[in-house]
């Protein structure tokens, strides 16, 4: 409504028809819906042939993206608004609802016992993977937007003695690493917040050497709504399905997926909370040359 100055019955209209057309797809969280143009091949060729026709430089659909990214800087600013008022408390947060220890113990077991190369933890937060890891690589690098953050991580990271890891600002969505910079990269805790998490997805395999690792630890689908309202969640988990389709679009094959649900009370009942879904996928080894 607000890029396009329209009424919400107007716009609501209007996606029904795309939707119904299977040009638009309907993707609904909780008590939000979000909509994507078709993924099918045929009907995405057709739509990216009427963009390739348009004008998007003048008129409406220039004054349409200027209002898009001012949406967009409100809720970047938004997100990290919240980041800087719980850095501070942001493992404690993580924590929540599910058995830390027990994720932790995951993740190493999905990274395997290395040595490696180079480590990339994407959105590293207070740098907790980092210093997890770091016994398993000789480099490691992790990559935050928030500066409160990376003041955090550095912190932590000098007070566990860990001396093979920086930390450096820098979007999810485009790395400034080069490609094949990493033979092991974690995604933890990351997806849930952003706006495309298949963009992130693909920087990570981009990155990735042959042969090299993903391990992405993050909810799975939930109906926790205060968790968007409140801190800042885009997506109410993901669900296991979509995930794996990401990944595959990447180029990686998926290895293995866990879930974590809550630990269950006195009468084995699971607890109210979030289930961790944690997904290792690798990317294939360059083939080799035919012999002559």
């Amino acid at each position: 409504m607000e890029i396009l100055g329209q009424s919400q019955p107007g716009v609501s209209q209007h996606l029904k028809t795309l939707t119904a057309s299977g040009l638009v797809e309907r993707l609904p969280e909780g008590s939000w819906v979000f909509y994507r143009a078709t993924t099918e091949p045929g009907l995405r060729a057709l739509l990216d042939g009427v963009f390739a026709e348009l004008d998007q430089e003048t008129g409406d659909i220039a004054r349409d993206k200027t209002r898009l990214d001012a949406v967009r800087a409100a809720r970047a600013e938004s997100a990290d608004s919240y980041f800087k008022r719980v850095a501070e408390a942001w493992d404690e947060i993580r924590a929540l609802h599910y058995p830390n220890e027990s994720i932790e113990a995951a993740i190493l077991e999905a990274a395997g016992d290395g040595p490696f190369e180079c480590l990339v933890d994407i959105g590293t937060g207070t740098g907790r993977v980092l210093s997890l890891l770091s016994s398993r690589v000789r480099r490691a690098e992790g990559i935050d937007q928030s500066h409160e953050m990376l003041t955090i991580a550095r912190a932590n990271l000098n007070r566990a003695g860990v001396e093979n890891a920086n930390v450096r600002k820098g979007d999810a969505a485009a790395l400034p690493l080069e490609d094949g910079a990493a033979d092991l990269v974690v995604i933890h805790q990351v997806l849930h917040y952003v706006e495309n998490p298949d963009r992130v997805i693909a920087e990570a395999a981009r990155i990735l050497r042959p042969e090299g690792r993903l391990i992405v630890v993050d909810f799975a689908p939930h109906d926790l709504e205060f968790l968007r309202i409140d801190h800042a969640h885009r997506h109410l988990g993901l669900c296991p399905n979509v995930l794996e389709d990401w990944t595959d679009a990447a180029g990686l094959a998926v290895m293995n997926r866990r879930q974590f649900d809550p630990p269950g009370n006195a009468t084995d009942e699971p607890k109210d909370g979030l289930s961790v879904q944690i997904l290792t996928a690798e990317k294939p080894a360059l083939a080799k040359e035919a012999a002559a």
